[in-house]
């Protein structure tokens, strides 16, 4: 029960479990709670960044100290200096442990940082760093201060998550980087129900205790939740993983894609959701994002995701992924400026959302405003660091040696990802290098398994020349259109080649 006072430990006898302070009013620098010790470690060790989320309340406290009643919010332990803990504009939430010591847990765990990552993203006076980039320091033995630098960040959350049976305890603490302190610790636990209003309760303490500024809108926002129906949110997690596993394939040397099966299973977990809490916007939004990634064309999939989408926009005019959705479904349609304004909004609503920016900044290039779309992929950057999000912006700015060094580096760690050899194909046909062009046409089919074109290509080229080849290549291209997705602006831009 969480008014407990004291907690029997097996084999050692009783521990106190509530917050302590020490009598003179200093604390120590790093003090967190934890799960208790059972046995007796036979030396001290140092403690790195892994078990440092876990540890025990330093004992010299409960000597030195008294103890407060900890109510339903938890065990809290504000670790604060007299002047108070210092002012953070940037921060970057680590990936939360998962101590159940299940691996098919681990979705519960990410999905719980995702959604952590989502609700601190619509504070404007706040950087929060992406997904994308946090997730590369899962069970990472680096120090703090050290992911903070290549991180670009002041403050950093680390935490935990246990769940058992239908309860669930959530531990946090706030590390301010630059002098590696630890300004803030608190641990929740709530029934399973309650998961929504526990992740509110935490991105709202979290924002309290950087002292970031919020406007009364981000204040509702972030502190705003409603009941869902627990299996429902189980299933909008279990697709979300899915979804994310999916995308962190391209972050590994390996050939695995977003297959059709896979598409349907994530489709299904949301689908699922739906079915048990017609009332929850995400998951609507969810089944758009799984058709956006999958191979069929957008002609065949945009009509279905456009109902489901507007569903979310009306149950929560304020989800900002939603407004995203909504944007490039816009785009199919070629409504140019009704995507913009969606676009727009949902950066307004989560300004740390990098998916919008990516997206927009795309936009923006397509339309030719480059500038602005320089200026996306700039702030794209700030949030999303260990990725190279300003490849684009140096291709669409002619800055060429840049580019062609990123997207060959981005082909070499992303071997399943086609579109670094489309760029390099289309920087090399602008610059007159028409051998590496027709190489990376060639490299990009062989990803695409279009391993017959591939060879025609090299064959045709040797034979035939360079405009011959394309104009080859194109033809073809347009018959393999006929058994599966090619984009149409992918076989203009072929004959756009020959000039």
């Amino acid at each position: 029960h969480e008014s407990r006072l004291i907690e029997t430990i097996p084999k050692r006898g009783y521990r106190l479990v509530v917050d302590v302070k020490p009598a003179n009013g200093k604390t120590p620098a790093h003090l967190a709670t934890a799960q208790a010790i059972e046995e007796e470690l036979p030396q001290v060790r140092p403690i790195n960044r892994q078990w440092r989320v876990g540890l025990l309340a330093l004992g010299i406290a409960v000597l030195v100290g008294g103890f407060l009643l900890a109510f339903n919010v938890g065990i809290r332990a504000r670790l604060v200096t007299a002047s108070g803990p210092p002012l953070i504009h940037s921060l970057a939430v680590l990936p939360l442990q998962n101590l159940s010591g299940d691996p098919s847990q681990d979705y519960f765990a990410d999905g719980m940082t995702e959604e952590l990552i989502t609700q601190l993203s619509r504070l404007s006076s706040l950087r929060v760093i992406s997904r994308t980039s946090v997730m590369r320091y899962k069970s990472s033995n680096k120090s703090l201060p050290e992911i903070a630098r290549e991180l670009g960040v002041e403050g950093i959350i680390e935490g935990s998550v246990l769940r058992a049976g239908e309860r669930v305890r959530i531990t946090a603490q706030l590390i301010y980087a630059p002098q590696d302190k630890n300004i803030w610790a608190q641990s929740y636990e709530r029934d399973l129900q309650d998961v929504l209003a526990l992740q509110s309760t935490l991105a709202t303490t979290i924002a309290d205790a950087i002292r970031v500024q919020m406007t009364p809108g981000e204040k509702a926002q972030i502190g705003s939740f409603r009941p869902v129906n627990l299996k429902a949110h189980e299933a909008y997690l279990q697709g979300l993983y899915h979804l994310q596993q999916a995308q962190d394939a391209k972050y590994k040397r390996d050939k695995q894609k977003f297959s059709e099966e896979e598409i349907e299973r994530t489709i299904g977990s949301f689908q699922l959701a739906i079915k048990l809490d017609p009332n929850y916007a995400p998951p609507y939004v969810g089944v758009w994002e799984a058709w956006d990634r999958s191979p069929l064309p957008p002609k065949d999939w945009a009509p279905r995701a456009r109902p489901m989408v507007l569903t979310a926009l009306r149950l929560d005019d304020t989800f900002a992924e939603a407004h995203r959705a909504m944007a490039n479904i816009l785009m199919v349609d070629w409504d140019w400026k009704g995507a913009e304004k969606e676009f727009q909004r949902a950066i307004q609503l989560a300004p740390s959302n990098i998916n919008a920016h990516d997206n927009y900044s795309s936009f923006l290039f397509e339309l030719g405003r480059v500038q602005e779309g320089v200026k996306e992929d700039e702030l794209g950057q700030e949030l999303d660091p260990r990725n190279d999000r300003m490849i684009d912006a140096y291709y669409y700015t002619r800055q060429f040696d840049h580019a062609i060094e990123l997207y060959h580096s981005q082909a070499q760690t992303t071997p399943s990802d086609f579109f670094p050899h489309w760029m390099l194909s289309n920087i090399y046909a602008l610059t007159g290098r028409h051998r590496e062009a027709i190489s990376e046409l060639q490299a990009m089919d062989s990803v695409l398994e279009y391993r017959e074109l591939a060879a025609a290509l090299g064959r045709t080229y040797n034979s035939a020349g360079y405009e011959r080849t394309l104009k080859m290549y194109a033809a073809r291209l347009q018959e393999y259109s006929r058994k599966s997705y090619i984009p149409d602006w992918y076989i203009a831009s072929i004959y756009g080649f020959i000039g």
